[in-house]
């Protein structure tokens, strides 16, 4: 059997279910894949909530999700490709989201062993997408241009693509971020009204491309003087049946082994924020709608090791067996001892600031 995410109504994280159905079985050309991470991309959530029904249409009950990384565990006739056992990543029409997925062995590649499961199983959408946008705009030293929704997984590549051709970047997110997108040579910029007149006075002009990630941008960008031809946008069919603005898709597998050999050489980094057991699907998708995360939100669908990691899965029945037990050890400042992965340290400062205020206060009470 397989576990499945379906929903049967538009709605929110919360119609998202998780359903047992049969295990698929591969056809002609077809390899079935036990799939170990699948990254989450918004226009999914824009389907799920019926958005544009007449651009996106949908059948009950639905599946969801493109990307995955995963085990080869069957292949179907005519098969040459792959074999059982092989690691592949690769991408499928509509639901990737389930622990086995039947999938073209002409949409599959080889993972690299230099990418993680987890960017494996993120790459295709949100990769091709912003390959094929760069790419397709030619952009180049002179160029200088606005990417929305910066610190996401698509906005995130952009940016990192457009800085490889040597074009300058501005890149709008939630302030906390500003830190995240200067390591990618962004110039940071944060979301809200007068975006036109921000990005003016952060880079030199004339503004050359637009590329909307975000939603709901077309008019800044006609206002930076964008032509509408070179205004990329993935969300905003308004923007595209009434501005002209031009909408980016995702790419082929060709331009998909493009971006993994990218990743895999450490020329550009897909930041992965969170992954999520496939059970907590709908918190997945909360956290995605909120638009805050550095880089890509991942279902993962089975507990995955790595040579040479020193943190290991814990023996359940050991564990159960010491649960709610107190251990007599020193006391350790987790959080001074521990460095946080991505952000600028805000939490951690406040933290500390209370602790001090509230040490002093404790002081001055012993001495009165």
């Amino acid at each position: 059997m397989t576990h499945v995410v379906r929903f049967s109504e538009f709605g929110g994280p919360e119609v998202l279910e998780v359903v047992e159905t049969p295990t698929p079985e591969p056809g002609e050309g077809e390899v079935l894949v036990e799939v170990f991470a699948a990254g989450l991309n918004p226009v999914e959530s824009a389907v799920r909530r019926g958005d544009h029904p007449e651009r996106w249409p949908v059948e009950f009950p639905a599946t969801q999700g493109r990307d995955l990384a995963g085990l080869v565990v069957a292949t179907g006739p005519g098969v040459s490709r792959y074999s059982k056992g092989d690691e592949v990543m690769g991408f499928v029409d509509h639901g990737a989201q389930a622990t086995h997925v039947v999938v073209p062995e002409t949409n599959l590649l080889p993972r690299p062993p230099a990418l993680s499961w987890e960017v494996a199983g993120s790459l295709y959408t949100a990769g091709t997408t912003a390959w094929t946008a760069v790419e397709g705009l030619g952009l180049g030293p002179g160029d200088t241009v606005v990417v929305t929704a910066a610190a996401g997984g698509v906005g995130c590549l952009a940016a990192q693509f457009a800085r490889m051709r040597g074009a300058t970047v501005v890149g709008s997110s939630v302030e906390t971020r500003f830190d995240f997108l200067r390591q990618f040579g962004v110039i940071p910029m944060a979301y809200g009204p007068g975006l036109a007149d921000r990005a003016r006075a952060l880079a030199p002009g004339p503004f050359t491309a637009f590329l909307d990630f975000l939603g709901g941008q077309a008019a800044e960008a006609r206002e930076l003087g964008v032509p509408a031809s070179r205004v990329l946008t993935v969300l905003d069919w308004d923007a595209v049946d009434e501005r002209g603005a031009v909408r980016a898709s995702a790419g082929d597998v060709v331009a998909l082994g493009r971006v993994a050999a990218l990743a895999a050489a450490r020329r550009i980094r897909l930041p992965i924020a969170d992954v999520f057991p496939l059970d907590a699907v709908g918190d997945a998708y909360r956290a995605l709608d909120k638009r805050e995360a550095p880089g890509k939100i991942v279902l993962g669908l089975r507990l995955v090791s790595y040579a040479g990691q020193r943190v290991q899965e814990p023996e359940i029945k050991e564990q159960d067996v010491t649960l709610g037990v107190p251990t007599p050890h020193a006391h350790m400042n987790v959080e001074e001892a521990v460095p946080p992965a991505i952000g600028d340290g805000s939490v951690r400062r406040r933290h500390r600031e209370e602790r001090e205020e509230r040490e002093e206060r404790e002081e001055r009470a012993r001495e009165a």
